[in-house]
C-alpha cells in the first residue's frame, strides 16, 4: 500500500524508465511506500537520475528526499542556503516553509506542490497522501470516567446556526478579516423557517452564550449591554478564531445556511 504519490513534472522528452501512460499525455506518477524515500533535483552526472528530476540548472543536483512514513511524509532540503516551499493545493494561500539543511520535515497536507527557486522562476512537483489515518468506533476507553468534550456543541440548535454564520466569511476565504455583526446575521438566517423571528438581541445573547457558556472565552462581565461596538466585535474575533481553530465549524457546516444567490 502506497502512503504517497508523487506527480513528477512534465518532460519535453520522457526518459526510457519513464512509467507507462506517461507519453500518452497523461502524468507521471511515482509511487512510495512506508519506509520508501526518493531524492529529487538536477540530477548526478554519469550515475543515473534522481527519480524526482528538476531540470533547471539553478537547481542542485540533489536538492532533497521526500518520505513516506506512516499516513504522512516528510522533507528534506539538502540546500545550504534556499529554503523550499510546500503550498497545501486545498488551502486558501496555506503553505510552510522547510529551512536550508532542514531533514525530515513532516507534512500535514494531503495535496501538496513542493515549490523550489529556480533560475527560470520556479520547479515544482505535486505530492498526495492519501491514506491518512482516523479515529475508529472500536476505540474505547479501557477504565475510568468518561471524557466530557470541553465544546460541547449542538449543531440542530440555533446558537450554532448564529456560530456558523458568525464563521462563513473566513470558511469561504481564510484571508477575510472583517466579520458580520448582529444585523447581518439575522439577514443571513432569516430566510431559515427556524430563524423567521430571529432578532439582534437574540444573535448578541446567543454570541454571549457561546462565549461565556459554551466556550468559556470571557470571564468579564455578562451584564454589560450587547451593543455592536468594540468589545462586541471582539468578542465575536475570539469565538470565530476559536471556533475554526479547533474544528468546531467546518467548511461541511456551511450547508445548514440558506443557499448563496449569485
Amino acid at each position: 500500500m502506497e502512503t504517497i504519490i508523487v506527480q513528477l513534472p512534465d518532460r519535453d522528452l520522457p526518459s526510457a524508465g519513464a512509467a507507462a501512460g506517461s507519453a500518452s499525455g497523461r502524468p507521471e506518477l511515482l509511487h512510495l511506500g512506508p519506509g520508501d524515500a526518493a531524492d529529487f533535483g538536477r540530477g548526478l552526472p554519469g550515475t543515473g537520475e534522481v527519480p524526482i528530476v528538476l531540470p533547471d540548472p539553478g537547481i542542485s543536483r540533489r536538492a532533497g528526499r521526500v518520505e513516506a512514513a506512516g499516513d504522512y511524509w516528510r522533507l528534506s532540503n539538502y540546500s545550504h542556503s534556499l529554503s523550499y516551499v510546500v503550498e497545501n493545493l486545498e488551502g486558501a494561500g496555506e503553505y510552510l516553509t522547510v529551512a536550508p539543511g532542514r531533514l525530515g520535515a513532516p507534512v500535514p497536507f494531503e495535496f501538496s506542490r513542493v515549490v523550489l527557486p529556480a533560475l527560470t522562476g520556479t520547479a515544482a512537483f505535486k505530492v498526495f497522501a492519501p491514506q491518512h489515518a482516523y479515529l475508529g468506533d472500536r476505540f474505547v476507553a479501557a477504565v475510568g470516567e468518561q471524557t466530557v468534550h470541553p465544546f460541547s456543541l449542538d449543531p440542530t440548535a440555533k446558537y450554532f446556526l448564529v456560530l456558523v454564520a458568525l464563521c462563513e466569511p473566513r470558511l469561504r476565504d481564510p484571508s477575510e478579516t472583517a466579520l458580520p455583526g448582529a444585523g447581518e446575521i439575522v439577514e443571513r438566517l432569516r430566510p431559515l423557517e427556524s430563524c423567521r423571528d430571529l432578532t439582534r438581541s437574540a444573535v448578541n445573547y446567543h454570541i454571549d452564550y457561546l462565549a461565556f457558556t459554551k466556550m468559556r472565552l470571557e470571564s468579564g462581565d455578562r451584564t454589560a449591554p450587547p451593543a455592536d461596538g468594540g468589545r462586541t466585535g471582539a468578542k465575536r474575533a475570539r469565538l470565530a478564531s476559536a471556533a475554526l481553530r479547533f474544528g468546531l465549524v467546518r467548511e461541511e457546516h456551511l450547508a445548514l445556511l440558506p443557499r448563496v444567490r449569485p
